[in-house]
This record gives structure tokens, C-alpha cells and sequence, in this order.
């Protein structure tokens, strides 16, 4: 058992994280007979999750979906997160693609560049 300074200690965060995350419905964490919350192995294990969901970018109301009871409601968060980030890794690709022809580019300004004006055009 652990208290809350100790958990935030060992997850290398801060107890008012942890407090928040309990106000969003996050985390649930059980208390002690005076009310102090009371981090047992199983609680520590849930806020290790939703630290490792916060931190591949998951909001704190997707973290929630994505701890639901159910497994289908929990997987369709994050397929749902998968391909904002694959659209986000295809923008990142395209823009340095473009970026790597206009290190290469033969042109002495940008827009004499027929395939850096199709590149402008691009959404």
C-alpha cells in the first residue's frame, strides 16, 4: 500500500496528477478508513496505464474510453487514436519530402520551381 506521494513518487509525476485523473474518472482509487487514497499494487498498475496512454498522446477523456469495462469500447479509442496518428505521420512524411527538394532544389527561389509549386499546392 501506498499513499499518494509515494504512487506519484514512483510513477515520477506529481499527486495532483494523480488527484485530477481521479476527478476525470480516469482512476479509481479506493480510500482508507480517515479517506486518504490508498495506492495497492492494482492501482499503481492502473495509473502506470493511463500515464503510458497520456504519454503516446491519448487525451485524459480518451484515456478514459479506452480503460471502459468493455474491451470493444476500449479498442475503438484507440483504433480510433491509430489513425489520427498514422494521417499525423503522413502529413510529418509529406512535409519532409518537401522540405528535402527544396534543400535540393536547382532553383535559386522556391517559386521558379514547377515541383515546388506543386508541392504549395498541396492541402
Amino acid at each position: 500500500m501506498r499513499t499518494i506521494g509515494e504512487a506519484a513518487a514512483e510513477l515520477g509525476i506529481e499527486a495532483h496528477v494523480l488527484r485530477h485523473w481521479e476527478q476525470v474518472g480516469a482512476l479509481d482509487v479506493r480510500r482508507d478508513g480517515k479517506g486518504y487514497r490508498i495506492y495497492d499494487d492494482a492501482a499503481l498498475e492502473r495509473a502506470r496505464t493511463v500515464l503510458k496512454l497520456r504519454r503516446v498522446g491519448l487525451s485524459l477523456p480518451e484515456v478514459t474510453a479506452a480503460m471502459a469495462p468493455t474491451k470493444e469500447a476500449a479498442q475503438a479509442v484507440i483504433e480510433a487514436k491509430i489513425a489520427e496518428l498514422e494521417s499525423e505521420v503522413a502529413g510529418r512524411q509529406a512535409a519532409i519530402v518537401f522540405l528535402q527538394h527544396t534543400v535540393e532544389c536547382r532553383h535559386r527561389y522556391l517559386d521558379e520551381c514547377p515541383d515546388c509549386a506543386t508541392f504549395a499546392r498541396e492541402p
